[in-house]
């Protein structure tokens, strides 16, 4: 890259973005793997030429993949990884630290979802998520309907809807958390995707994340899961829609985070006791498979918020 111009330099990355993000909308399967690394030439270029070289280069790459691909297609693909792409790159040119940086992407992410479900109900005048509930609904009928066709009795059937109503009934009012959710895989992509790449053309990227078994996250996710839980039992029991729905999307954020700092703490553990890695793998899919072990989990990351167990093993080990 050194020995072109950077007019032609910047040519070239967009180009690559678009062909990236036609590979993303037309390739079978590997298509959604192609998407994740839509956003990484636009971290190179922003950090290589500057944010106004990077923030054409998307506008440009938007306009090109809406001639190839319609604007839904296109904003998609630019709000998903394109922002992403060019908010990690000034951070990087700004020189902010690694934390910084991925919060600063992810924020950049979760407004880009919120914008981009605006678009969408605008545009088809439609609720994203009723379709993705309809989706969802019809999933479970046909494995009902599998059962059914395997011989399974039907009061056994009943019950299993029973139990899966009040599930699908839960998402209704999770649209905030599950984007969110969309928000961190969209940020983690780009940041893994954007550090593969700068290793490879031997680029200085940023400073590599703590190790994972060192992760923490403050107390005020503890205070927040209370709060929360307290807000959704009066919000379900008084019939207060708007309290049942922020208590709710709270309870489950919160939670999410004390599920990592309990692997984090399980982490500590394994390390601790010298466990292999592939040991370590086969428990966390294990855990995570299960869903009273993910509370367990949970539970356990929010009382190390207090208690510090991993201070524990490290006091014991010297």
């Amino acid at each position: 890259m050194s020995k072109v111009t950077p007019t032609v330099e910047g040519g070239l990355l967009t180009a690559i973005t678009v062909i990236l993000g036609l590979a993303a909308v037309y390739l079978p399967i590997f298509g959604a793997f192609v998407e994740f690394f839509c956003g990484v030439p636009i971290v190179l270029l922003t950090v290589r030429q500057g944010v106004n070289r990077g923030a054409i280069s998307l506008a440009a790459s938007l306009l090109l993949l809406t001639m190839f691909v319609g604007p839904l297609l296109s904003m998609r693909i630019a709000l998903s990884f394109g922002i992403c792409g060019l908010v990690l790159g000034i951070c990087m040119v700004r020189g902010f630290g690694t934390v910084k940086s991925f919060l600063a992407t992810l924020s950049a992410a979760f407004i880009a979802q919120i914008f981009a479900m605006g678009i969408l109900m605008l545009a088809l005048d439609v609720k994203p998520l009723d379709v993705e509930l309809t989706a969802v609904q019809e999933a479970f009928d046909e494995s009902f309907k599998m059962y059914e066709e395997m011989g399974v009795d039907q009061q056994t059937i009943s019950q299993l809807r029973e139990q899966v109503a009040p599930s699908i009934e839960l998402i209704k009012y999770l649209l905030p958390t599950i984007l969110l959710i969309m928000a961190v895989m969209n940020a983690a992509a780009c940041y893994l995707t954007a550090k593969w790449i700068f290793r490879k053309l031997r680029m200085k990227f940023l400073e590599p994340l703590p190790p994972f078994r060192e992760w923490r996250f403050p107390i005020t996710f503890l205070y927040l899961a209370s709060f929360a839980i307290l807000g959704t039992y009066w919000g379900s029991t008084r019939g207060w829609e708007l309290i049942y729905t922020v208590s709710v999307n709270a309870a489950f954020f919160s939670m999410s985070v004390g599920f990592l700092q309990g692997l984090a703490v399980l982490s500590c553990v394994a390390e601790h006791y010298n466990l292999s890695a592939w040991l370590r793998r086969v428990i966390f899919v294990i855990l995570i498979l299960n869903m009273l072990t993910i509370q367990i989990v949970a539970v356990t990351g929010m009382f190390d918020m207090i208690f510090d167990y991993r201070k524990k093993f490290s006091d014991e080990g010297r």
